[in-house]
């Protein structure tokens, strides 16, 4: 099997969690616990099930931790939209990194299509 570090989706993940940590980092002190925690967990979990589904024995292994991954993105993109309504991030905030948890998405679709 291939290197999961020769994956777009990989590389894009990779710079995705990377803006939700920084982010974040604009959130309330008492949402650390709450959102912060949440938002990031969910990110590093597209990252994860990416890099953990590739080394699983089988295409059909491997598509289930990326069908895992796109639910993680989801819940990513639900915590922008919340973040939002809150007040904890600008509208361009959220339209940027909404646009690239979107290019992610697209790139897991891709692959989860080339996968099947």
């Amino acid at each position: 099997m291939q290197d999961y570090h020769n994956l777009l989706v990989w590389k894009k993940s990779l710079e995705f969690v990377k803006l939700v940590y920084r982010l974040v980092k604009l959130f309330p002190v008492d949402e650390i616990y709450g959102l912060v925690s949440q938002l990031r967990r969910a990110a590093v979990s597209v990252l994860a099930n990416i890099v953990e589904g590739r080394g699983k024995p089988t295409d059909k292994d491997f598509l289930k931790f990326l069908y895992i991954a796109n639910g993680s993105l989801n819940e990513c993109q639900c915590h922008f939209e919340l973040a939002l309504e809150l007040g904890y991030i600008k509208k361009k905030q959220f339209d940027y990194i909404y646009a690239k948890s979107k290019e992610v998405g697209f790139l897991l679709f891709k692959l989860i299509s080339a996968v099947k």
